[in-house]
Formats: structure tokens, sequence, C-alpha cells
């Protein structure tokens, strides 16, 4: 089986979590911390900065979901500072997820990083279909790219 989980900062990662959904009807749950960033977008761009030069794993509420029941997980996250956003940090270290295969979905700006790398080093998982999608503030660049990609992993 598999799950979605994502963390999205701006909503944009949010979105495409839930067309996933919608197409195949996967369980989604969200990485939310427990004390929600600020809406000051460049107050988080560089908070983020020192958060992921420091490692920093911010408390998470809740999943609601048994991670256990599932093989497959579609991991999706903003890019922050060239790897995975800081509530994924702490979802990547807090859950063992060494059995089952993750399928990566990052959010970017153009700059990608090292964050694939970083999620298969971190998990110890199976990464697999890795998939970067572009974004200019709002406005999705590559959506013939992602309903490729959609179809793909709805194999």
């Amino acid at each position: 089986m598999k799950l979605i989980c994502y963390y999205s900062y701006t909503g944009n990662t949010r979105a495409l979590a839930y067309r996933i959904k919608e197409k195949y009807g996967y369980d989604i749950c969200e990485i939310k911390p427990v004390t929600p960033y600020s809406d000051d977008y460049d107050k988080v761009v560089n908070d983020a900065q020192e958060e992921v030069n420091m490692n920093y794993q911010p408390e998470l509420q809740d999943l609601n979901v048994d991670l256990d029941k599932y093989d497959t997980i579609i991991l999706m996250t903003p890019v922050w500072w060239y790897t995975f956003a800081s509530p994924v940090n702490t979802f990547l270290h807090k859950y063992d997820l060494k059995e089952k295969t993750i399928i990566p979905i990052a959010t970017n700006g153009g700059w990608l990083g090292h964050t694939f790398e970083d999620i298969e080093r971190v998990s110890g998982a199976k990464v697999e279909n890795e998939f970067s999608l572009k974004y200019n503030n709002d406005e999705l660049l590559e959506e013939d790219k992602f309903v490729s990609f959609l179809e793909r992993i709805g194999k």
C-alpha cells in the first residue's frame, strides 16, 4: 500500500499531494510542526537556512497514521537550502523507514541540491522514482512533467 506524507509551507506541495490522492485514492497525512512557521516568507527563508545548518528537528504533531500498514511512502517536501524542509528532517529521524520504499517529490524554485540523496541517507529506505517540480512563486512550471509522473507512480 502507498501513503502520501507531505510537508507544505506555502501550500504548493499540499496541492500536489491532494492531486495524487484524488487520482489514486492513496491515504494521506500531513507532516505538521507543533509550532507553526511564521507567515513572513522572508523570515522563514532566513530561519530555514539556520535550521538546515543546525540539522534542526522541530517537534511534530501526531501523524494519526500507522506507518506499518504501508510499504511505499510518497514523501513530498519543499526544498530548503538544497535539502528537505526541517519538519521532514524530524519525520525521517523519528520513524523507522528502513524497510520502506520512498518515492520523494521535491518542490523547488530550481535549486534541488542534494535533497534526494539526503532522504536516502537519513531514512535508510529504498528511494526510487525521485521527482523534482519547479515553481515560480505559486505557479507550477512543469504541469506536463507532473502528469507524466503521476502515470508512472500509479503502475
